[in-house]
């Protein structure tokens, strides 16, 4: 499972515009995980050339499903699709793992899972480059996303994930990685 190296000292600040009030701060990386700087998200978010870490969890059922998540309307990119189980930034100084429970707990309550690395991989917008820390983890409980954070969820079949690729109504990033790892994700059943 790949980690993050950070630097004895905090890593310096990068040198791009800060916004006023925007407080998270990134890690920024190489792709093998070096902490080589820190910037704010919204930088991250401006600019294409800064790879910051994040964590995905697919969750999977025994019984061959998938938990997506539908993006909030207020969501910049994609509202209203249906996306990863869960997925977000790492906090400058946080671990992999660390920021994978946190997203897991704030997004669906979902805690107390074993969580298996399938792969990292760069995923480029134009607004932003990723450097994705793909997992999972099977379970056969209710789960109940927090409506600040996900408008909805839903389990799905993986046919019907795969009829719904190209519709428009998955986010790019999910089907994507989806085609990418499905064999991965499902052979943990």
């Amino acid at each position: 499972m790949p980690v993050l190296l950070y630097p004895s000292d905090p890593a310096p600040l990068m040198a791009v515009k800060t916004v006023k009030g925007n407080s998270e701060i990134l890690p920024i990386v190489e792709p093998g995980g070096l902490v080589i700087g820190r910037s704010t998200r919204k930088a991250c978010h401006t600019h294409p050339d800064l790879l910051h870490p994040v964590v995905h969890l697919h969750i999977i059922d025994p019984y061959d499903n998938i938990f997506l998540q539908k993006r909030s309307a207020t969501k910049d990119l994609y509202p209203g699709r249906w996306d990863t189980a869960v997925g977000g930034h790492v906090t400058y100084g946080e671990s992999l793992i660390e920021s994978l429970i946190r997203e897991a707990g704030e997004e669906l309550a979902f805690v107390d899972f074993n969580p298996a690395f399938l792969e990292s991989y760069i995923w480029r917008s134009p607004m932003e480059t990723e450097l994705v820390n793909i997992f999972a983890t099977v379970t056969d409980r209710d789960i109940d996303p927090d409506n600040d954070e996900v408008d909805e969820g839903r389990w799905w079949t993986r046919r019907e994930v795969e009829a719904a690729i190209g519709q428009n109504i998955l986010t790019p990033q999910f089907e994507q990685e989806f085609t990418r790892i499905k064999d991965q994700l499902f052979a943990l059943l």
